[in-house]
C-alpha cells in the first residue's frame, strides 16, 4: 500500500490525529548519559543544548553557556506539567551582559586580607565590569596585564532566607573568587563562561545585612583575558508551570534526541530533530529544526491535552542590553513569531564565546485547526495557558530595550481528547542569518539560500511539506551511522558516535564563494574563535572522508585558494582564515608550518584514497609540491614550532609532528602514483621510507618511542601514524604494535593521556590512536575509558575534547568539530575494505 505523504495528511486534516508511529521510537536505545544534550542545532549560532540529566531541570543554553530559553509544557485535564526548561534566573547583582556594574580593581598584587569585607581598597582604581581585553564580550574596563584583582561591594537586605542565591561568573584564565573572604572558586588554566554555582547554607550564613563583598583574582597566561561575575536568584515560577513532568528516558541518536515523560495519566514523547543529513547539502545548511510530540493515554481513559512550547527574543542577541523587535507574521498557511535585534549588525561581531546578534529567529506553527502562535507578556502567556489551555491574545509587535521586558514567543496545539492510540504533532524553530560569512571581503549567504533565490519562508514551507519524508530519512540515516559504528567498534563506540554527530556538523557553516565553490567553514569554538582552522579540519576529517568527501574539500579549497591567489605566500599553508564569521585572512599569531603543511597534504591524499582518484589534488599540484618539499626539508627533526596540540606549548624535535611530515611525504607519493607520475611517486616514496627509518632510530627508547627525539623517558600518542596502517604502506614496520602495547600501560580511569607531560588528553586523538589497534578487543580497551568520561564527567558542556584523565573534568574546549575524529575506526574499516 502506498504511504500517505505529509502533504496528503494535511489536506485531509488528519495530521494532528496520526496514531503512534515509529517516529517517536528511536531506531536504537542508548545508555550513554551526555554531559549536555543537543536540542536545536544547525550552525555555531543556532545551537541550543540541555546541560542536565533531566530536560526540565534547568534553563536550556547555547554551547557558550549563555541562556537561550526553551520552555515546554503539556496540560492534561487542566493540570500543567513542565517537561522542558525552567524560567530564567533573576539578577540580584547583574553581570555585564545585562547592565554595567562598578568595582574597585588593581593590577598590582595587593597587601593584606584583600578579600575581607572591611579591607581598605585605598589606591585601587574604580572601573566598570566586565574587565578584559578588547576582543572579549562586553568589556568596559580594559585589562592588558598578567593579573587583575577586583572587589565588588553590595548590599542584600531584601532576599528571603529560603530563596536560593546563585553565583554566576565568567573568566579567562586562572581564576579565584571569594565571598566575604570565603573562597568559592579556584581554577587552573581554563576559560569558562556563565558558570552557575548555588551558594551553600554555610556561605549564605556569612552574608550579612549591609555591606558584603565579592573579591576575585584572575591570572592571564596567554591570549584574551576576562573577568565578570554577579549574583542571581530564582524567578518566581508562573502558576501551574512549577509542576514538572517525570522524565522516563532520553536517547541521543545522530540527528535526533528522544525524550519520554510521564504527565499524570498521559505519556508524552518529545523528539528534537536536526535533519543534517551529511549527503544532502540543502538539509545540512537549512537552519530549521523540528520539535515533534506525541501524547498517549496510559490508563485506558480519554484525557484533554494541550501542548505549549515557548522561546524569547534572547535567541537573537549576544548581550541582554541589546534592543529587540518581535512580531507575528502569517504567510502561505504558516503562522510565525519572528524576532531580531533592532540594530542588525550583520556579520559585525567576531570572536569566540559570543552569540549571534543579527538575523531573525522564527517559531513556526503549521496552521492546523487547533494550533496557534502568539507574542505577549512572558508571565501572562503561561498563566493563560495554565488556566485555559490556550494562548493569550497576542500583540502584533513587541519592542524590548532591556532583559526584563522579554516577551514570550509561544506555540500551542490543542490535541483534544487523547486515548491510548495517541495523538501527535510538530512545530518548527529556525533562524535566518541573512548573511552568514564575510569571505574575502564579501558577505556570503548560507548555501540553502542559493544566492537569494530561496527565502526563509520558502524553507519553512518546504520543511512543513516534507516533514514525514525527512523524519523517515533521519531514522534511516541514524540507523546507518549506528550500524557502521557498531560494526567497526561495538555498542559503546556507536553510542559515542551518535552523541557526537550533531556537535560536529553544527560547528560549521555551509556556503559557496562567488565562483560557486563549496565552502564548509568551522568555528574554533571555545579555543580562539578562528574560522576554518586547518588543524581543526584535520582531526574532524574522518567523519567527512567516510560519508561525504565533498565536505572535506569544502574545508580545504579556500586554504588552497588563499595561497594560489597570492594572498598567502609562505611555503606552507595558513593556520586559519580569520575570526568567525570574518574570513579575510589568517589572524593566528604564530605559524604552524609542519602541522598545517602535513595536514593539507595528508588530507588531499586521504580524499584521493576515498574517491579512488587524485583529481582534486591535481588542481593544486604545484602548491602540494611546495608544501611537501617543505616537509621533506624541515620535517625530519622539527625545530621549535607549534603543533595542533599548541596548548601544551612549544617542544622542539617533536616525534609525532615528524610522523605527520613523513606521512605527508608518503601521501604525496600516493597521489603522484594515481596521477601517473610514477617517477615522482617513486622518488617521494623513497624519501618517506628513509625519513621513517631515521625516525625509528632517533625516537626509539626500549619498549616505546619518545615524545621528542632529545628527551629521554618521555612518550606520546603517535596518532599521525594511523595513515600508515590505513594506506597499507608499512613504512614504520613494528612501531604501531609496540606503541599500542605501551599505551595500554599508561591509561587512566578516563582515558589515555596525550603524552608524558600531563595527565590530560585529547579524546579525538585517542580515537585515532585506538584505530591503529590490531583487533576489536584492544580497540575497545581505549573506547571504554572514553565512554566512561562522557558518561560521568561533571563538566556539563557539549562534549569537551580536552579533559583530565584522572578526574574526568574538562580542561577547556567544548562543542568543537574535532570530535569528527571519533569516526576514524569507521573510516579505517571502509578504506581497508577497498
Amino acid at each position: 500500500m502506498k504511504k500517505l505523504t505529509a502533504t496528503t495528511l494535511f489536506a485531509m486534516g488528519l495530521f494532528a490525529q496520526l496514531q503512534a508511529t515509529d517516529l517517536f521510537t528511536p531506531v536504537q536505545k542508548t545508555d550513554l548519559r551526555l554531559p549536555s544534550v543537543p536540542l536545536i542545532t544547525s550552525d555555531p549560532y543556532l545551537s541550543i543544548w540541555s546541560p542536565y540529566d533531566k530536560l526540565n531541570e534547568g534553563t536550556t543554553r547555547h554551547w557558550t553557556n549563555d541562556e537561550k530559553s526553551l520552555i515546554g509544557a503539556v496540560r492534561v485535564d487542566g493540570k500543567v506539567y513542565r517537561f522542558m526548561g525552567k524560567q530564567a534566573l533573576e539578577s540580584l547583582l547583574p553581570m555585564a551582559g545585562s547592565e554595567e556594574w562598578e568595582g574597585n580593581y588593581t593590577f598590582d598584587a595587593p597587601q593584606g586580607e584583600w578579600t575581607a569585607v572591611n579591607y581598605n581598597a585605598e589606591g585601587w582604581k574604580k572601573g566598570k565590569g566586565a574587565f578584559g581585553t578588547n576582543d572579549m564580550p562586553v568589556v568596559r574596563t580594559s585589562w592588558n596585564t598578567k593579573d587583575i584583582w577586583v572587589r565588588r561591594e553590595f548590599n542584600l537586605n531584601d532576599v528571603p532566607a529560603d530563596t536560593p542565591i546563585y553565583l554566576k561568573y565568567s573568566h579567562d584564565d586562572v581564576f579565584e573568587l571569594y565571598l566575604n573572604g570565603e573562597k568559592l572558586v579556584a581554577t587552573d588554566y581554563s576559560w569558562k563562561n556563565n558558570v552557575v554555582l548555588e551558594l551553600s547554607d554555610k556561605v549564605r550564613a556569612k552574608m550579612r545585612e549591609g555591606k558584603n563583598v565579592i573579591a576575585a583574582h584572575c591570572h592571564n597566561t596567554t591570549g584574551g583575558a576576562y573577568v565578570d561575575f554577579g549574583l542571581y536568584t530564582t524567578n518566581k515560577e508562573t502558576a501551574g508551570f512549577e509542576n514538572i513532568a517525570i522524565q522516563k528516558s532520553v536517547d541521543v541518536l545522530p540527528t535526533q534526541t528522544y525524550y519520554t515523560f510521564t504527565c499524570g495519566p498521559v505519556e508524552l514523547d518529545v523528539v528534537f530533530t536536526a535533519p543534517m543529513l551529511i549527503d544532502d547539502l540543502d538539509l545540512i545548511s537549512t537552519p530549521i529544526n523540528y520539535i515533534s510530540y506525541q501524547a498517549t493515554s496510559t490508563d485506558k481513559k480519554n484525557h484533554d491535552v494541550q501542548v505549549y512550547i515557548e522561546t524569547t527574543p534572547q535567541l537573537t542577541i549576544n548581550e541582554m542590553t541589546q534592543p529587540t523587535r518581535a512580531q507575528v507574521i502569517k504567510k502561505n498557511g504558516i503562522s510565525y513569531v519572528q524576532a531580531g535585534s533592532i540594530d542588525q549588525p550583520i556579520t559585525g561581531r567576531k570572536g569566540d564565546l559570543i552569540c549571534i546578534d543579527w538575523g531573525y529567529a522564527y517559531l513556526a506553527g503549521n496552521n492546523g485547526a487547533n494550533t496557534s502562535v502568539s507574542l505577549g507578556d512572558y508571565v501572562d502567556m503561561k498563566a493563560v495557558f495554565a488556566s485555559k489551555g490556550e494562548l493569550m491574545p497576542g500583540q502584533n509587535e513587541v519592542v524590548t530595550r532591556n532583559a526584563d521586558e522579554m516577551p514570550a514567543m509561544a506555540y500551542s496545539e490543542d490535541l483534544g481528547n487523547v486515548s491510548s492510540t495517541g495523538k501527535s504533532g510538530f512545530m518548527m524553530i529556525g533562524y535566518d542569518d541573512v548573511y552568514s560569512i564575510e569571505y574575502m571581503y564579501e558577505r556570503r549567504m548560507a548555501y540553502w539560500k542559493h544566492d537569494g533565490k530561496v527565502s526563509i519562508f520558502d524553507a519553512f514551507e518546504r520543511a512543513k511539506q516534507n516533514y514525514q519524508n525527512v523524519m523517515e530519512r533521519c531514522r534511516d540515516f541514524d540507523a546507518m551511522i549506528m550500524k557502521d559504528a557498531e560494526k567497526a567498534g561495538g555498542k559503546k563506540y556507536a553510542e559515542i558516535c551518535a552523541a557526537s554527530y550533531r556537535q560536529v556538523m553544527a560547528a560549521h557553516k555551509l556556503f559557496t564563494d562567488k565562483e560557486g565553490n563549496l565552502m564548509f567553514f568551522s568555528k574554533e569554538n571555545n579555543s580562539n574563535g578562528c574560522i576554518n582552522t586547518v588543524d581543526l579540519t584535520y582531526p574532524s576529517a574522518p567523519l567527512f572522508l567516510a560519508y561525504n568527501p565533498d565536505l572535506q574539500k569544502a574545508m580545504m579549497t579556500s586554504i588552497f585558494e588563499y595561497s594560489a591567489t597570492g594572498r598567502w605566500n609562505k611555503p606552507f599553508p595558513a593556520h586559519d582564515l580569520g575570526t568567525y564569521p570574518i574570513a579575510n585572512g589568517q589572524v593566528y599569531g604564530g605559524d604552524m608550518p609542519i602541522e598545517e603543511g602535513g595536514n593539507m597534504v595528508i588530507l588531499a591524499a586521504a580524499i584521493a584514497k576515498a574517491e579512488g582518484n587524485a583529481n582534486y589534488a591535481k588542481k593544486y599540484w604545484d602548491l602540494l609540491t611546495i608544501w611537501t618539499d617543505y616537509l621533506v626539508e624541515y620535517g625530519q627533526d622539527p625545530e621549535n614550532q607549534l603543533c595542533t596540540d599548541d596548548f601544551a606549548g612549544h617542544w622542539a624535535h617533536n616525534a609525532n609532528l615528524s610522523v605527520k611530515a613523513i606521512m605527508g611525504v608518503a601521501g604525496y607519493s600516493e597521489m603522484a602514483k594515481m596521477l601517473g607520475l610514477n617517477n615522482v611517486a617513486d622518488e617521494y616514496a623513497e624519501k618517506a621510507k628513509k625519513m621513517a627509518q631515521k625516525w625509528m632510530e632517533m625516537a626509539g627508547e626500549n619498549d616505546h618511542y619518545r615524545l621528542a627525539f632529545d628527551r629521554a623517558n618521555t612518550w606520546s600518542q603517535k596518532y599521525n601514524m594511523v595513515w600508515d596502517k590505513m594506506w597499507g604502506l608499512n613504512i614504520f614496520p613494528g612501531v604501531i604494535d609496540k606503541e599500542i602495547n605501551y599505551y595500554l600501560t599508561k591509561q587512566n580511569a578516563f582515558g589515555l593521556p596525550l603524552d608524558s607531560r600531563k595527565e590530560y588528553t585529547k579524546s579525538d586523538w585517542i580515537m585515532w590512536t585506538a584505530a591503529m589497534a590490531s583487533d576489536m578487543e584492544t580497540f575497545q580497551k581505549f573506547v571504554d575509558p572514553l565512554y566512561k568520561y562522557i558518561n560521568e564527567t561533571p563538566s556539563r558542556v557539549p562534549i569537551s575534547d580536552w579533559h583530565h584523565t584522572d578526574s574526568g573534568e574538562w580542561v577547556g574546549f567544548r562543542a568543537r568539530s574535532v570530535i569528527g575524529g571519533y569516526w576514524m575506526k569507521v573510516l579505517m574499516d571502509k578504506m581497508l575494505v577497498k
